[in-house]
């Protein structure tokens, strides 16, 4: 028997929808920054083999079965501590360690392992800090393309906000 072409379209949305389809993000009791520790982390490492600390975390992300997450920025950045500062949180943390493994790459003033967002793809200087890059570590693709730089602006947002976005990749 053969299927109506319009039921086979419904179905094959169905199943893209049920393969993308986001986990729910955890609830964040922070409702401002302003109640993140301080002073705000410097979670980038400007001396680190940047390259070093990607493949070793995506290597972890694949055998885990986890998303890769490389979160590129500066320590200069306010908006690249709120977002570390914001993973931190006790209502984020175990969500964030479920989901992905971290990759933290210090791109210094735009001037610095550029040849990682390179690999994915970014030919042109980076549009913001943090980028955050969302990868299969299977195939090694970016799944969150064209929405990298969503949290260059992270101090605009809440901690839910950045909790909504981190979710929305998760799987």
């Amino acid at each position: 028997m053969r299927l109506p072409a319009f039921l086979l379209a419904g179905l094959a949305t169905l199943a893209a929808t049920a393969v993308t389809a986001a986990v729910p993000a955890p609830k964040v009791k922070a409702a401002s920054f302003e109640q993140l520790a301080k002073p705000l982390p410097l979670p980038y490492d400007e001396g680190a083999d940047a390259k070093a600390v990607v493949a070793k975390a995506k290597a972890k992300a694949k055998a885990s079965g986890k998303l890769l997450l490389i979160d590129l920025g500066g320590n200069w950045c306010l908006d690249c501590r709120i977002l570390a500062g914001t993973v931190e949180l006790p209502d984020l943390k175990p969500f964030v360690e479920k989901h992905y493994v971290e990759a933290v790459v210090d791109v210094g003033r735009f001037d610095k392992n550029l040849d990682i967002p390179a690999h994915y793809g970014f030919t042109k200087r980076l549009a913001g800090v943090p980028a955050v890059l969302i990868v299969d570590p299977k195939t090694d693709k970016l799944i969150n393309a064209g929405d990298t730089t969503a949290l260059s602006d992270a101090r605009s947002m809440n901690p839910q906000g950045l909790a909504d976005y981190l979710a929305k990749w998760a799987r």
